[in-house]
């Protein structure tokens, strides 16, 4: 975000006690400055707005099952596990709405996980069907794909498991080889949200050298050790969500405490070949957000995640807050904060609201 120049005026400060009655005794001290004027009808309001959101800042997440229907997340009020037929009518709602892209994650059968999570290798699997499904009926609009073994692992980890530590390097390797199958589906944007130190630059490389160089990466660049995920694993089907693999994921996702170290996580990303960076959850770490924009100028996205979601759906449904109004104010302050755009669980509520308004 760029600096603003200096006010060509001084802000009035509050007058010192001894000279209250003087200077406050009418408003005519004070003759120009009337902040309320911009804000005292809606097309003035609208004139003056320093952001703007609109269904393009928005992309929507989606999770895939493999029985054809419709299976309500017991966790996220509103949202469900589609099957492929679903996936492709819903998909065309949401491109109608303007919305520019969709980011797949896939609720694996509790047969088909293994201890290394093979199934992420398969070119069958529901993740590359549901790519060929979408780009098949709707080529126009972006596919976004997350990697990382959390959906098809055993142990619900996002990497291999070798003597109780999750392994760096055996990881990346099984990486490159799940983002040039989801490449070779269609698939436009490899998301890696694994956390390995060095896998950007390796799925970089496995890309261009099996001919997908125009594929973009954008990485889960500062991806935190959140308490905010849990209705995601719900959704997913994941088996983390003990104490112990709860603690064991602080080990390759980032601490909340710290800031300094997400500018570092970015600039490695960048330089290794991302295209665009994430930060992961959102509406806690706006300060993140802002840093990251200020600091690399570049494309920033925001995860609204899901026990974000859940949080101001579920105050909705029990009466406690303006559901659509605490939803689009959230939204907007992704922007306010830098974001280009946000991953969001409400991007089709949100976009009618917008085509509405």
């Amino acid at each position: 975000m760029t600096k603003r120049a200096p006010l060509p005026y001084a802000i009035p400060t509050r007058a010192r006690p001894a000279e209250a009655p003087k200077a406050f005794d009418s408003l005519g001290a004070y003759p120009r400055i009337r902040m309320r004027r911009n804000r005292a009808d809606a097309w003035n309001r609208a004139l003056v707005a320093e952001h703007r959101l609109s269904a393009s800042d928005l992309i929507w997440p989606v999770f895939l099952q493999e029985e054809d229907g419709c299976f309500p997340i017991p966790s996220m009020p509103g949202v469900d596990r589609l099957g492929l037929g679903p996936l492709v009518d819903a998909v065309g709602e949401a491109r109608a709405l303007g919305i520019p892209a969709v980011a797949l994650f896939p609720a694996t059968q509790i047969e088909r996980k293994t201890e290394d999570g093979d199934e992420a290798l398969n070119p069958d699997n529901l993740v590359c069907q549901a790519v060929r499904a979408v780009k098949k009926a709707f080529p126009d609009i972006g596919v976004m794909c997350d990697v990382a073994l959390d959906p098809y692992t055993s142990h619900g980890h996002d990497g291999l498991v070798r003597d109780g530590v999750i392994v760096n390097d055996e990881t990346v390797a099984v990486l490159c080889r799940q983002a040039v199958l989801q490449a070779e589906a269609g698939c436009d944007i490899i998301s890696p949200s694994d956390m390995m130190d060095g896998r950007v630059g390796a799925i970089r490389d496995a890309l261009d050298r099996a001919g997908f160089a125009q594929v973009r990466i954008m990485s889960y660049a500062a991806k935190y050790a959140s308490a905010f995920y849990g209705p995601f694993r719900d959704a997913i089907g994941a088996v983390s969500n003990s104490p112990g693999n709860k603690r064991d994921k602080r080990t390759y996702q980032m601490d909340p405490a710290n800031a300094d170290e997400a500018l570092r996580e970015v600039a490695l990303d960048l330089a290794e070949g991302a295209d665009m960076v994430m930060v992961k959850p959102g509406l806690p770490y706006l300060d993140v957000v802002s840093r990251v924009k200020d600091a690399f100028g570049v494309p920033t996205f925001a995860y609204m995640v899901s026990g974000e979601y859940a949080m101001i759906k579920g105050a909705a449904l029990n009466g406690w807050l303006d559901g659509e109004a605490a939803m689009m104010e959230a939204l907007l302050g992704f922007k306010r904060a830098g974001a280009d755009g946000v991953l969001t669980y409400f991007a089709v509520d949100a976009a009618k609201v917008l085509k509405r308004d």
